[in-house]
């Protein structure tokens, strides 16, 4: 066995490493070898950026799903991605575009990180008052549901010009991301994968509830802001940069657990980082083969609900 979800593990790497490859490969709307610019400047980016999106949503889902037992728990549905909209929003509606692109860029990425922030800590705060994971998982909804309430507000009110920008970024991308925007995804997601690995053995007992939790000497109350946080860090990097993407949060842990036939937190965490990362990089090679490329939130959408779709109608088989 110990064998076995090694080799599997192994063989989704090289997997995943075929699929960053061949997406360096797209652009223009086909098949295309880069140029030293093109590649250093836009595929190579583009790629790096899917590869950590894909990888931090799909973790944070992993994350979400232990602590909450649910298996539709994802980052968006705890507010979190809303949050990142509502400061998004607050940044082209009410302040307009009367920015240059560079200035204006940053500060959308900078106003949806600090809205992901706050989501995350009234969700932390939450956390730490409420002991059942299903009254959290249903603050998470209804928080969303406010976020979302102000957004509406405010594209009520808002130019057309704040609208178009608004709603080019709420539409997904992986690409024009900078160096620095990169690396800043990457630390995210390291940070992710550092606490998700200390936390693994805690992800297991809190699977069996909170009273076994605590017969066995542990708090479940900081396995969640711990896993809540590092979960929050990760979704709100990535919303802030490259829009409201879903699904990859629910998708990910579940084909990770269906690959190796196992929910033991220590051997899936590599494999669910791996699958987000896989299926970000398709949505990508999806997204840039038509003429005119295609926003990568609507591809991702075309792959995930139709898996959701089935984990819904298997759970209820089962």
């Amino acid at each position: 066995m110990l064998k076995s979800w090694k080799t599997k593990t192994i063989l989704l790497l090289i997997a995943t490493i075929a699929l960053a490859l061949f997406d360096l490969c797209t652009g223009g709307g086909g098949l295309s070898l880069p140029s030293g610019i093109v590649f250093d400047r836009i595929r190579l980016p583009r790629m790096l950026t899917a590869v950590f999106c894909g990888a931090s949503l799909s973790l944070s889902g992993l994350l979400m799903q232990g602590i909450f037992r649910n298996p539709l728990a994802d980052p968006h549905i705890m507010g979190v991605s809303s949050g990142a909209g509502v400061g998004a929003a607050v940044a082209t509606l009410v302040s307009g575009t009367a920015l240059p692109l560079t200035i204006s860029s940053l500060t959308v990425a900078g106003s949806a990180f600090l809205g992901a922030i706050l989501s995350a800590l009234l969700i932390t705060a939450a956390a730490s008052r409420f002991r059942d994971s299903a009254t959290l998982l249903v603050f998470g909804v209804m928080l969303g549901f406010v976020f979302s309430a102000l957004i509406s507000i405010l594209e009520y009110s808002a130019s057309a010009e704040s609208l178009k920008t608004y709603y080019s970024w709420s539409a997904g991308s992986f690409s024009g991301s900078r160096t620095t925007e990169v690396v800043f995804l990457g630390i995210c997601l390291l940070a992710g994968l550092v606490i998700s690995s200390l936390l693994s053995r805690r992800l297991d007992i809190i699977l069996f509830g909170d009273e076994y939790a605590l017969l066995v000497g542990e708090k479940p109350s900081a396995i969640r802001i711990a896993a809540l946080g590092a979960g929050c860090l990760m979704t709100g990097a990535v919303t802030a940069f490259c829009g409201p993407l879903g699904f990859v949060g629910i998708v990910g842990p579940h084909l990770s657990r269906a690959y190796l036939g196992t929910s033991v937190h220590r051997r899936i965490i590599p494999c669910t980082v791996l699958a987000g990362a896989a299926l970000s990089l398709v949505a990508d090679i999806i997204s840039q083969v038509f003429p005119t490329p295609v926003p990568v939130g609507s591809t991702i959408a075309m792959i995930g609900i139709p898996i959701v779709l089935y984990i819904l109608i298997s759970h209820r088989n089962a």
